[in-house]
């Protein structure tokens, strides 16, 4: 059951070579997302003189998001998991897929490579970047249930195409696709309204750069709770019986 297969892990994980490689992956792999969907809005601005963005627009950068997203998980799923997101690391911790130790650097390299994405346009674009922010007619608490929703959404998919053994044997093609389409999906939606982050990296790493925090909390914790449910459930009703290992996804794919 969830909480009762969480594991701590050992200190030793974090400097295993193994551990070290991981944390590459999700590096790179965060990196490219930012820079990806990150770079589809700066393109969007500059395009349009700063204009406010259109359906068009919208579809534009949830399409970029999507595929970017599809991609980078493709291209990290057999060494660290493909997670690239802290609340997708989150959720698969509470339900014992990964420990906190490995845990704890996969947020570290997630972080760092969406900063490190966020500078790298800032040089090459010479625009400031765009934390996800919330329209004028949306509350903070609206925001707040949006981000639960779709991050609930997004570590679901997760679940459902790559961690539940049932779909294992499509994982190099079906679980990136997925995901990569529900996050587009999502922002289809939520975009309008608050942005649709679904990711706290892909928050932190414009808010850093650009140092503009306002109501940043929302993208942490909205995600955050999001992950948590959909682990819970998922490892409660759909799969409660399953042994787990903690350790990352790609270990037992």
């Amino acid at each position: 059951m969830p909480f009762r297969n969480v594991c701590v892990g050992r200190y030793e994980e974090v400097t295993h070579p193994g551990t070290f490689k991981c944390a590459l992956a999700e590096f790179f792999s965060t990196l490219l997302f930012v820079f990806a969907g990150e770079g589809s809005v700066i393109a969007y601005s500059k395009l349009t003189s700063g204009a406010d963005l259109t359906p068009a627009g919208l579809a534009g950068v949830a399409v970029c998001h999507g595929l970017a997203l599809f991609v980078t998980v493709a291209i990290s799923a057999n060494i660290s998991g493909g997670h690239v997101n802290p609340a997708v690391t989150f959720g698969l911790f509470i339900g014992g897929n990964i420990s906190l130790f490995k845990g704890i650097v996969y947020w570290i390299a997630q972080l760092v490579g969406a900063v490190v994405a966020c500078l790298l346009l800032k040089v090459v674009t010479g625009m400031t970047t765009s934390p996800p922010a919330l329209s004028s007619d949306v509350t903070v608490w609206g925001a707040l249930v949006i981000e639960i929703i779709i991050t609930f959404g997004l570590v679901y998919t997760v679940y459902a195409t790559a961690v539940d053994p049932e779909a294992k044997g499509n994982i190099s093609i079906t679980a990136p696709l997925a995901i990569g389409l529900i996050v587009g999906a999502n922002i289809l939606f939520a975009g309008a309204f608050d942005g649709g982050c679904m990711n706290p990296a892909r928050a932190f790493g414009p808010a850093l750069v650009s140092w503009d925090f306002t109501n940043h909390w929302i993208y942490w914790v909205g995600p955050l709770v999001g992950g948590l449910i959909a682990g819970v459930i998922y490892e409660l009703i759909m799969m409660p019986a399953q042994v787990r290992t903690h350790e990352p996804l790609a270990s037992s794919v």
